[in-house]
């Protein structure tokens, strides 16, 4: 019989476990697809793994398809630690984990739930719980999309408001936090555009979008919108994220804002949307020559700023 080699299986850590907390094993691999570069948990190959450390989605089908793909890629006997704060998925956590048929050791610290599992020689429901989790494509909308990514199955209200104010743009742009694609395929429908970056950080949503625009003007980046070295673009158009870790972070969009700034050359044009309770009018007056409201609606704001 085949035996894996218990030294050749790697360690592995998906997102940002927190490390006063939770040990993470030297030298592990990240799996997070909100971290650009980082290796797909999706990817990996039955029993790879001698353990893995993993901050819970607060998600519930997102969060049972990345315990069922932790528990596939560990070697029987392997080790999963797994956090949750518990107003974010921690209050399910020991539950799901038991429904895979592990016995679950649990401790409680800092509003955090950390369960540690051994993985058992045969998984229960695994399958299930990668195929409800699984990218798919939505009917109503006709674009791709997997649960996890911002606003997966449905246009939020923001990215509606943007697309019934987008103007047609020319030259060289960028869509930054791009995500499904949806703003990026309205901006692709003006002849005048000659390429068109979409910059997001999630990994799968930037593999979606490559199914829903088709356009040869558009180029993927897997990247934080923040830290491109894109350059004397045209014109850019943002629905920012607000929130970190699912934690709301202003300064997030304002960071945004300062790198579009960068981006553009002279006479460029940000057209932003946000909710309207954000701070951002103080940043787009200092990094801008002009800066007007378009609309407001139900909560939200576009801005229109130059260069």
């Amino acid at each position: 019989m085949f035996e894996i080699d218990p030294l050749s299986l790697r360690s592995a850590v998906y997102g940002v476990p927190p490390d006063d907390l939770v040990e993470v094993p030297e030298g592990a691999v990240q799996l997070s697809p909100l971290r650009p570069g980082a290796e797909a948990l999706e990817a990996l190959g039955d029993g790879s793994l001698r353990a893995i450390v993993v901050a819970a989605p607060a998600g519930s089908i997102e969060r049972r398809f990345v315990l069922a793909h932790a528990l596939r890629a560990l070697a029987p006997g392997g080790v999963a630690v797994v956090s949750a704060a518990k107003d974010r998925g921690g209050q399910r956590l020991r539950a799901e984990l038991e429904a895979f048929g592990c016995e679950v050791a649990e401790r409680f610290k800092a509003r955090q739930r950390i369960c540690t599992v051994r993985r058992p020689d045969e998984v229960q429901g695994v399958q299930t719980a990668i195929d409800e989790g699984a990218p798919v494509t939505l009917e109503d909308a006709g674009l791709r999309s997997q649960p996890g990514i911002f606003s997966w199955n449905r246009v939020d209200p923001g990215s509606a408001l943007l697309l019934r104010h987008l103007p047609a743009f020319s030259g060289r742009g960028a869509d930054l936090g791009s995500g499904l694609g949806i703003l990026s395929r309205a901006v692709l429908t003006s002849p005048q555009v000659e390429a068109l970056t979409l910059v997001e950080i999630d990994r799968r949503a930037v593999e979606a979008s490559q199914h829903n625009v088709s356009d040869s003007r558009a180029r993927f980046l897997w990247a934080d919108a923040r830290e491109t070295g894109l350059v004397d673009l045209d014109f850019a158009v943002s629905n920012p994220p607000f929130h970190a870790e699912g934690i709301e972070d202003r300064g997030l969009g304002q960071s945004f804002i300062k790198a579009a700034a960068r981006m553009l050359r002279r006479s460029g044009t940000l057209l932003l949307v946000a909710n309207r309770h954000m701070p951002y009018e103080e940043v787009l007056r200092a990094e801008f020559r002009s800066m007007k409201t378009v609309a407001e609606e139900a909560g939200y704001k576009i801005f229109e700023a130059r260069k």
